[in-house]
């Protein structure tokens, strides 16, 4: 009953901890020859951070993150809009984690090879293909040096990513990631924290915005942390081409300047940009939600499955949560088929609804409220909006993404301590 998984990303490697964690045979696969630290900063909501926990990573999140204390948003003048707190400050039994998604990635596998051995991750190995048989499924992969094999398995699982081989065969037609013309420009640079030292702030607007939060502790001689920041542009379709490339080397003169319109007295802006060693451009881009991640033995998880723009602070934590729902489905109907439909009859439905709102109803779209009204500049935010509908609109989205505080609290542990699948 062994499960075959495709990718070895953040996705795949909670899959496999979860499936170690209750019994199941698996098998990772991913295309890269070496698992490497990638990325900047990401956030990890306490929803997701629960299931973490209880895969007994507690003691590690400290070591590679920060709890984050409070979320801000602000006028491109730098005038508090909208503020709250987070994590246990907010009243979650866990905490908001804001870490280096390198470190997060590394960790996961450090972990998992410590629990399940070397031998269950095969990096070089692409999935050019899935076919289901009358027993399960079989993957059939292609190594970096050309060699082929397939593997057999009692289902697979396209934890692949945004440009999943396992979706592009389930939905031929669907063709690239949808890009609406935002652009972002991401780095890390050593500087002191502002606000509470542990704040998540954004600024801005719709066409142009900044966002930033440390992802380390503060250096108690320098009193520097690392600092993750965020610049969005926002052009018009087809202006600035598809923006294809992921991880480009960025220049900064494609943006820096238009970050001028940003003005807070908080936080220096042109300091950080420059700051940082490295800067990477990325589109903004997600997927059109699709009717069914499944095809008989064979299932979609992660970005795979539902890549969404990244303004809510869940894509990663969205990941952790599909791979622990997938458990309880081995738990509850076996690992086969049947598994997968329930799964993916509990997470799609708000996986998709995530997806689209985040496209102009996700939390952000608050400044661009406040910018329409009066340009971003005013003494009281309540001449502008209620603090009421701020608060409101904030509450929406947390309900909607499934991580309202209440809900949390109250949810039973997903996978009972000790568990295991017969």
């Amino acid at each position: 009953m062994t499960v075959l998984i495709a990718g070895g990303g953040i996705a795949g490697l909670a899959l496999g901890l979860t499936c170690h964690q209750i019994g199941v045979p698996f098998k990772v696969f991913e295309a890269v020859p070496e698992i490497k630290p990638l990325g900047v900063g990401i956030n990890l909501q306490p929803t997701a951070v629960r299931e973490l926990y209880d895969l007994g990573l507690e003691h590690a999140l400290p070591k590679i993150g920060v709890k984050t204390r409070d979320y801000g948003m602000y006028s491109k003048s730098g005038r508090q809009v909208w503020l709250e707190p987070r994590g246990t400050w907010a009243g979650y039994n866990w905490p908001q984690y804001s870490v280096h998604r390198g470190e997060l990635h590394m960790m996961l596998h450090r972990t998992l090879i410590e629990r399940a051995g070397a031998e269950c991750v095969e990096t070089g190995w692409s999935v050019q293909r899935f076919e289901n048989t009358a027993d399960g499924a079989v993957l059939h992969l292609t190594h970096r040096d050309a060699s082929q094999k397939q593997a057999e398995g009692a289902v697979a699982i396209g934890a692949d990513g945004i440009h999943s081989a396992i979706r592009k065969q389930m939905q031929p037609d669907q063709g690239e990631p949808h890009w609406a013309g935002h652009v972002l420009w991401r780095g890390t640079t050593q500087a002191k924290p502002f606000k509470s030292g542990a704040s998540m702030v954004m600024i801005g607007n719709n066409d142009v915005r900044f966002v930033s939060y440390p992802i380390s502790a503060a250096d108690p001689k320098t009193g520097l942390a690392t600092i993750n920041w965020i610049a969005e542009l926002k052009f018009v379709p087809g202006d600035a081409g598809e923006r294809g490339d992921w991880n480009l080397k960025a220049n900064l003169d494609d943006f820096l300047p238009q970050m001028a319109a940003l003005q807070a007295e908080w936080i220096d802006i042109p300091a950080l940009i420059k700051g940082a060693k490295a800067v990477y451009e990325y589109p903004m881009v997600d997927r059109d939600p699709i009717e069914t991640w499944t095809d008989g033995h064979v299932t979609l998880m992660g970005d795979a499955a539902h890549a969404a723009y990244p303004v809510g602070s869940n894509g990663a934590g969205s990941a952790i949560i599909d791979a622990r729902q997938l458990g309880v489905a081995f738990l509850d109907h076996g690992v086969n088929a049947a598994a997968l439909q329930a799964y993916e009859a509990k997470m799609l439905p708000p996986a998709s609804k995530v997806v689209l709102m985040n496209r102009g109803s996700g939390p952000d779209s608050i400044l661009g409220v406040v910018e329409e009204r009066c340009g971003g500049v005013f003494d009281d935010i309540e001449d502008v909006i209620p603090k009421a509908e701020l608060a409101a609109h904030a509450a929406k989205y947390k309900a909607a993404a499934g991580f309202g505080i209440a809900e949390t609290n109250a949810a039973p542990q997903t996978i009972a301590t000790g568990a295991k699948v017969r």
